[in-house]
């Protein structure tokens, strides 16, 4: 298969790291967005003028509708989807007393049945090529959970055992399905927290500091890459060293 990556919630942060440096990688890249078109279109504009390959798809991932098309646009402008990125999600800290029956629903449409739909929506292609890869975005906090984010931390438990589960069933068909658990990683979703709240992260951070965006992306990148492809399965923990 050509080496053509769609990348979910990439108009900004970890997503648009990972855009970013697939398309350094040779990748032509899908830069889906649901609301920030100008993000997208403006990272797309940066990766044709460096002489790569780019598009913008608009699709929220929680509606099978919409990603169906997007894959289908993929399909039309650059060829079938050999590695997909599932980024997008959302997060919000609240007591679970407090979480509605409506956030609740929403964290799971878009950061569990999100990559659901993509995956289903790519798999064909994949499955005729007998090779592919799937890298889903997990977290720290859906390995060893969080106080006040009980919805966000079960919807990124759950991917983590959809990426390994996976892994078992597509490994005859020679594609891979990995996943990278995130630390604190510096984004605008920890700029909402108070400003007293990163420097104490960063200190409960053995390597002394929050991660980047483009630390999460070179780990997608690498896995995948050539020099993993003895690597399905696995959760790829980027996080300084919080949850030794």
């Amino acid at each position: 298969m050509d080496k053509i990556a769609l990348v979910t919630g990439a108009s900004r942060g970890i997503g648009r790291a990972t855009a970013a440096e697939l398309a350094r990688q040779g990748y032509a890249v899908c830069i889906n967005y649901r609301a920030n078109r100008e993000g997208a279109e403006e990272l797309a504009a940066a990766i044709r003028g460096k002489g790569g390959r780019a598009m913008t798809a608009c699709a929220d991932v929680a509606h099978r509708e919409t990603v169906e098309v997007m894959v289908r646009q993929i399909e039309n402008t650059f060829g079938p989807v050999s590695l997909l990125v599932n980024n997008a999600g959302i997060a919000g800290q609240s007591l679970f007393q407090d979480v509605t029956e409506e956030r609740w629903h929403r964290f799971f449409a878009v950061n569990v049945d999100g990559p659901y739909h993509t995956i289903q929506a790519v798999l064909p292609a994949m499955l005729h090529a007998h090779a592919g890869c799937i890298v889903n975005l997990s977290s720290i906090w859906g390995l060893r959970g969080a106080s006040c984010e009980v919805a966000y931390a079960a919807t990124k438990a759950a991917v983590i055992g959809l990426s390994r589960s996976l892994a078992m069933e597509l490994a005859p068909s020679g594609i891979r399905v990995n996943c990278v658990a995130p630390g604190v990683i510096h984004t605008e979703m920890l700029d909402e927290l108070p400003a007293e709240t990163l420097p104490q992260l960063a200190e409960e951070t053995p390597l002394g500091r929050l991660g980047t965006p483009a630390d999460i992306a070179r780990a997608v990148a690498f896995l995948a890459s050539d020099q993993a492809s003895f690597i399905t399965g696995q959760v790829l923990t980027v996080d300084g060293g919080f949850c030794v």
